[in-house]
């Protein structure tokens, strides 16, 4: 037997309706359509944590290339039925002989490439065993009109606003050459945040528009701490304020408010404010809270008046 046969037999069947989550009677514009929603899902640029995104991403493209092309459909079709009738009698995964649809001559890897909206290509790898024995590895040479390889790509784009914006929403405007996008960035933006923009990624070989996606970097605030929809707040506050209570002006991302610092505050001590801190990005009528954590200001200079006071009610705490 020669060495082609011998790897020929070796091939393990991928079931590519059940990659794509498709029946096998789905039609093209079901296929299409589960397809396009799976590229979105996997891609490597919208799950950067996702090790696996890029391998998933490979297969669904190599089963969208088959389901997608009505001549090879109609051959996998072909060869499932033969795969299946073997197996249902009893038959081995080895014991398969794939000579009889392997594609004669040598196969031939092709990739996929990505346009990106922005100028920076993606490419990837080739396709499975599988794949190369039954059709060639045709990849993104198929000549199946609109059935390339050439994936729709969703764009991703980084944006950098301040917690000002982030709480009262903002706009940035996109440009590249004669094309500028305004594109809104809601309120309640936190870091990580992705705002999809539809329609507005690359355009692909058979005329799909991909996405466009804004990843949000909310920039760090030199008063504010913020956890989810609450902010924190260190507020300096006069020491006698704080033993004989009185008004401090407490600074909001919505302007100035006046608080009332009980007889006796300790540093440290924190104040609530509901509702003062960020909206919620699900729902802006809601708001988090403003935590307000004291801060007392010692005396550092004390004029010799002030300091015999202040000898004077210590001698009284004394006695």
């Amino acid at each position: 037997m020669s060495s082609n046969l011998l790897r020929v037999t070796k091939v393990e069947y991928q079931d590519y309706y059940k990659m794509l989550g498709v029946s096998r009677s789905a039609s093209n514009k079901d296929i299409k359509k589960a397809y396009r929603q799976l590229a979105r899902k996997y891609h490597p640029d919208l799950r950067p944590d996702d090790k696996s995104a890029e391998q998933k991403l490979k297969a669904i493209n190599e089963a969208y290339d088959v389901l997608g092309d009505p001549e090879k459909r109609a051959k996998y079709d072909r060869l499932g039925s033969s795969w299946h009738h073997h197996q249902t009698r009893g038959g081995r995964a080895g014991g398969f002989d794939w000579s009889n649809w392997a594609t004669r001559g040598q196969p031939r890897y092709g990739s996929f490439n990505y346009d990106d909206f922005f100028g920076q290509g993606v490419s990837q790898g080739g396709f499975s065993d599988f794949f190369n024995t039954i059709f060639g590895a045709t990849g993104s040479q198929s000549t199946s009109p609109g059935m390339g390889m050439n994936t729709p790509k969703d764009t991703l784009r980084e944006v950098t606003i301040s917690l000002l914006e982030a709480s009262t929403g903002t706009i940035r405007r996109l440009s590249k050459g004669s094309r500028s996008l305004d594109v809104k960035i809601p309120p309640g933006a936190k870091t990580g945040t992705r705002v999809r923009i539809s329609g507005q990624g690359p355009r692909t070989q058979d005329g799909y528009q991909g996405d466009l996606y804004l990843r949000v970097r909310v920039r760090p605030d030199k008063h504010y701490e913020r956890k989810n929809d609450d902010l924190y707040l260190r507020l300096p506050v006069d020491v006698f304020i704080a033993v004989m209570g009185g008004e401090v002006v407490v600074p909001t991302l919505y302007g100035n408010l006046s608080l009332s610092v009980p007889a006796g505050s300790q540093g440290g001590q924190t104040i609530r404010l509901k509702g003062k801190g960020m909206p919620n990005i699900r729902n802006p009528r809601k708001f988090g809270d403003l935590y307000v954590r004291l801060q007392l200001q010692i005396p550092t200079q004390l004029s010799d008046k002030e300091r015999a006071l202040w000898e004077e009610l210590n001698r009284l705490r004394r006695s």
